[in-house]
């Protein structure tokens, strides 16, 4: 199926593509900030786990010099959209720098949307109006262009970090996004498959909200009561694409409900019940009134992902284990991937290398004192 055949507007469930899509990570423990052509070069390798129908990365600690700024990276449509979502903007916010992201064109990305990215901080007096936090403020904000403006869509939105996605293979899209002149303690990666939703610009991955973002290998079956539930507490899930809904479920657990990423972890992909009968009495009634607070949030079908957030990077199996996903180490270096031969093209020779068992997160933050 070309791209150009695909309606960016097609509904979930109206068009299905068999599943692939590729995942890969790096993480630098102590803090060292690392090319982005190491990620493009790791995702590459598994070129044919990608159909060209989207690809996208995720950098931290790649704007030190506004790394107490918003970083807004936005899709528009056309002018109109760019100008409402501006004055919407510029009345929210103090816009500190916006630029047109900077793109190298190619032959292989085509039909590009307007990209613009805006470096903000919510403004003063609008934020003490609100009596929200800084974060709900932030994201609320969000929410709202991504909902309510037509042809404008925030697409990356925390600090200090970006998103970079588009239709095409990933290895093009770093390229485009020209991500060899950014550098970054962690990077992640997607190479895209769709699977049920078409494939377009604001469908690829990475998915973010605020600092977390997402990559995710495989396909949701709980997507549809994971949606219903996540949007009674103010998420829209505008994208067309399963995958969004992890990042608000995280964004959700871990901001709003104080859960760790641990215990996140066992509300997403819970241990099966005649697990948690075996656990001790206090670990027993901890996981029991986790499984039944959460429900809703029990994500099924078979999937691996990657979340990136402020300081550190998780990786997550389904609990079954039915996607691949193998993890390297050396020396202050973590490598996550589909394959181990994305990590073998960067690292030939690895202290450790596993696979994490189903449901086990893996999770990696920055040493004490490490530069963000």
């Amino acid at each position: 199926m070309l791209q150009e055949d695909l309606n960016p507007r097609q509904r979930e469930g109206e068009i299905r593509i068999p599943s692939g899509c590729a995942i890969s990570g790096i993480f630098q423990k102590d803090g060292k900030r690392v090319s982005g052509d190491a990620i493009i070069r790791s995702i590459a390798t598994m070129h044919d786990r990608s159909n060209g129908l989207g690809g996208g990365f995720a950098g931290y600690g790649i704007y030190p010099e506004y790394k107490d700024a918003y970083a807004f990276h936005v899709f528009y449509d056309d002018a109109d959209a760019k100008a409402a979502c501006e004055k919407y903007l510029e009345a929210h916010f103090d816009v500190v720098n916006l630029s047109k992201i900077p793109v190298r064109k190619s032959r292989r990305i085509v039909n590009e949307p307007l990209i613009w990215r805006y470096f903000v901080l919510p403004q003063h007096n609008r934020l003490a109006d609100s009596q929200l936090d800084e974060a709900e403020y932030v994201s609320r904000c969000v929410i709202r262009v991504n909902t309510r403006i037509a042809g404008a869509y925030i697409f990356s939105s925390g600090k200090n970090m970006g998103v970079f996605k588009a239709v095409g293979f990933p290895e093009d899209v770093g390229e485009y996004y020209r991500l060899d002149e950014y550098a970054g303690y962690c990077w992640t990666a997607h190479g895209r498959y769709p699977t049920n939703t078409p494939g377009w610009w604001g469908g690829a991955h990475p998915f973010a909200m605020l600092s977390y973002s997402i990559v995710h290998n495989g396909e949701i079956s709980s997507y549809d009561a994971n949606r219903r539930f996540i949007e009674m507490f103010g998420y829209k899930c505008t994208l067309l694409t399963d995958t969004e809904v992890i990042t608000y479920i995280i964004d959700y657990l871990v901001r709003k409900q104080g859960l760790t990423l641990e215990e996140m972890a066992s509300v997403i992909a819970a241990p099966f019940w005649s697990t948690i009968a075996g656990y001790p009495p206090e670990k027993r009634e901890k996981y029991t009134y986790l499984r039944n607070a959460f429900s809703s949030l029990l994500i099924t079908g078979p999937f691996s992902i990657l979340l990136g957030f402020d300081g550190g990077m998780m990786a997550l199996n389904d609990r079954l284990k039915l996607r691949s996903m193998v993890i390297g180490e050396k020396g202050q270096t973590v490598y996550v991937a589909s394959e181990e031969c994305a990590i073998r093209a960067l690292e030939p020779e690895l202290d450790k290398i596993w696979s994490p068992r189903g449901g086990e997160p893996v999770i990696v933050r920055l040493n004490e004192g490490g530069a963000r």
